[in-house]
């Protein structure tokens, strides 16, 4: 079985008066969840935290842990991100002060010793191998599939006036499904992180990848992350999951 230890943090940062990010660690440490809310007031408060409560009621119900194979697990994220993008529909048609709600989701799964990531929206996960970092989500965000076709460059990508509009998040009544799943092989001394946009649009992947490599103690790295996140001028909650394979 593969030894994982854990950190996470969640604030509200120094621009926003509530905190619209909610994260899910279970007790058994085999499914992480990070949720970035969307919708003003307490709409994307109520969004994410509708995503990290109605998400592993469907996993746990649905997945095998310690058996399942790569399909099987691809099938049962999809079914559970598209019933919380039901639910969260619903109850923005039903509540008129909740009528935009919405909210990403990014999470890792651990079934028995391989992990599986999927992101909705533009939460993000990495990997951090032999002090490479990889990204293993896609954003689905206007400014990305500009990116992708080769309309803008990176550099005009960082501060695009379409950065933050997203096309697929849990509460779109367009569907969410066709998200990708991607399958790790974990490996000892692996680190992976999960978080909100507030941490990786103040931060180059370079500075991730000196704080992810700072601590052996994944709360620690946690902490300085969304701290430095912070300094760096982040203007929104910041939400940060860190996990380190021994």
């Amino acid at each position: 079985m593969v030894s994982l230890r854990t950190g996470h943090v969640s604030v509200t940062g120094n621009y926003r008066e509530n905190n619209e990010d909610s994260c899910y660690i279970d007790g058994q440490q085999r499914l992480f969840i990070v949720a970035d809310g969307m919708g003003g007031q307490s709409a994307g408060e109520r969004a994410s935290a509708l995503a990290v409560e109605l998400i592993p009621r469907r996993i746990e119900q649905l997945l095998d842990f310690d058996k399942a194979n790569a399909k099987t697990v691809s099938e049962v994220l999809e079914k559970s991100i598209s019933h919380a993008n039901s639910e969260v529909i619903a109850l923005s048609e039903v509540e008129p002060g909740l009528k935009n709600m919405g909210t990403t989701v990014v999470m890792m799964v651990r079934v028995a010793d391989r992990f599986f990531f999927i992101g909705v929206g533009d939460s993000r996960a990495y990997e951090l191998r032999g002090g490479k970092l990889r990204q293993l989500t896609t954003d689905h965000s206007v400014t990305q599939a500009l990116l992708d076709s080769g309309t803008i460059s990176p550099e005009e990508a960082k501060t695009h006036r379409w950065r933050n509009t997203l096309y697929k998040y849990i509460g779109c009544r367009d569907g969410v499904n066709g998200a990708n799943v991607t399958e790790i092989v974990p490996r000892p001394g692996d680190r992976f992180m999960l978080c909100s946009d507030g941490l990786n649009d103040g931060l180059e992947s370079t500075e991730i990848t000196r704080l992810l490599q700072s601590s052996n103690d994944p709360q620690e790295v946690a902490e300085k992350l969304v701290k430095a996140a912070l300094d760096a001028g982040s203007r929104d909650n910041v939400t940060c999951v860190v996990a380190i394979v021994d």
